[in-house]
């Protein structure tokens, strides 16, 4: 069973990849992610049904596009790719349980929003406001577990998660609004749902993941000579991977903390 769903849900990622790649452009410039249909950027021509099958087009294509030459980035196929081997390996930590729905979207949203990030240095409204309505219908379809025993506190603890992660983050941008934007904040209000959704290791762990693999990525930058002490970087990605961080390990994290501070 879990080896079926995994290959179910990397084939679906695949096919999200393909439509983050349309979320990543348009978005930013305040297009439909709809329509029109896509079409090469230099030629005009609509992309064929058959020119659009996620990562194997591009390679029979030879990255170029079919009507005019035009070189396709390779990073197309590559967040297709990616977005599918993630979700392969969402469904191989969940499992068959009803969370998965709330984690494969956070992986779509998180491919989505770390890529403008680093595009554009925003974390626009229209990915990350809808993602609240959304993530807490997911994860309470979580908690009720239909089938199984319920587990509504796990659904409490979200809210009380979301609400003090939005709180953290609103007071740091307060004391030094250089450090990082509003979209920091609402952005940091999902992912303390689901991190409080997983328990309270899960939501301070992720909080500090962020920060310490944003600094030292930081850091680097700076040892390498690519960026000064002053420069800004997009927090987004960072937040999200320390979410992950979070979610998969925390519990675990915490706990041995706990137990080397108590000797």
């Amino acid at each position: 069973m879990t080896g079926a769903l995994v290959i179910v849900a990397g084939l679906f990622g695949l096919a999200i990849g393909s439509f983050l790649n349309v979320v990543v452009w348009r978005v930013p410039r305040g297009e439909s992610v709809v329509r029109p249909p896509s079409a090469c950027p230099r030629c005009g021509h609509e992309i064929r049904a058959r020119d659009n099958v996620p990562v194997v087009s591009w390679l029979l294509l030879r990255g170029r596009c079919r009507d005019c030459g035009e070189p396709i980035a390779v990073r197309y196929p590559l967040v297709e790719a990616g977005t599918g081997v993630l979700f392969a390996l969402t469904a191989w930590w969940a499992g068959a349980d009803w969370v998965l729905p709330a984690l494969l979207y956070l992986a779509a949203i998180s491919v989505a929003l770390a890529l403008i990030d680093l595009d554009t240095k925003r974390l626009p409204d229209a990915i990350v406001l809808p993602a609240y309505p959304v993530s807490l219908a997911l994860l309470a379809l979580a908690s009720w577990n239909p089938g199984g025993a319920s587990d509504w506190t796990a659904l409490w603890h979200a809210l009380v998660g979301g609400a003090a992660l939005f709180a953290v983050y609103f007071v740091l941008v307060i004391a030094y609004p250089a450090g990082m934007g509003l979209g920091d904040v609402k952005l940091a209000g999902v992912l303390g749902l689901y991190l409080g959704w997983f328990g309270w290791g899960a939501l301070l762990v992720g909080w500090f993941a962020a920060f310490l693999l944003g600094g030292l990525f930081a850091v680097g930058l700076v040892v390498a000579r690519r960026a000064g002490r002053k420069s800004g970087i997009p927090f987004g990605p960072w937040m999200l991977l320390g979410a992950a961080v979070g979610i998969v390990a925390g519990e675990q994290l915490w706990s041995a903390y706990l137990s080397a501070m108590a000797g």
